[in-house]
């Protein structure tokens, strides 16, 4: 056999396995898409939790401020959704727990620790997103599409 006879199934080989891999990749970075939607859908759900307690303590404490506070963080769009809810963060972390009834108190506090953990999912999620996009297979082939780059989300975490 000829050079040629050798070289043309190898050729087909490396170029069947070097798509293999970009379809494995690209399977890959479609998963930890969806992952990270998930965790934002979390995270949102758990702000908008957040809210409505913050707004239920408004009430007792006759709190005009925080009421409009957990209204503007809910309401606000996006991209302004971290300054919102980093000002709702520490309004509430000035409300003093020990003038509220118990089971308001409490799920304060439980909305406060699902925040801080639906924040630490969603943020894990657009780090490994981050991670493999950042390589250079990614990029040259163009694998992630047209999907929007994403983005940590940072508030003061409550002192609870």
């Amino acid at each position: 056999m000829s050079v040629l006879g050798w070289l043309l199934p190898l050729l087909a080989l490396v170029v069947v396995l070097g798509g293999l891999f970009l379809v494995a990749t690209a399977n890959r970075l479609d998963r930890l898409h969806v992952r990270m939607d998930a965790g934002w859908a979390a995270l949102d759900a758990a702000l908008a939790r957040r809210a409505v307690v913050a707004r239920a303590v408004a009430v007792v404490r006759h709190d005009t401020g925080l009421r409009t506070l957990a209204e503007e963080a809910e309401a606000a769009p996006r991209g302004d959704r971290e300054g919102a809810e980093n000002e709702l963060t520490l309004r509430l972390s000035r409300v003093d727990r020990a003038g509220l009834p118990a089971e308001l108190a409490e799920e304060l506090t439980d909305a406060e620790h699902r925040v801080v953990i639906a924040r630490r999912v969603h943020n894990d999620a657009v780090r490994d997103t981050l991670r493999l996009r950042r390589r250079r297979k990614v990029r040259y082939f163009k694998l992630a599409g047209t999907a929007p780059l994403p983005e940590y989300f940072e508030f003061a975490e409550p002192e609870v």
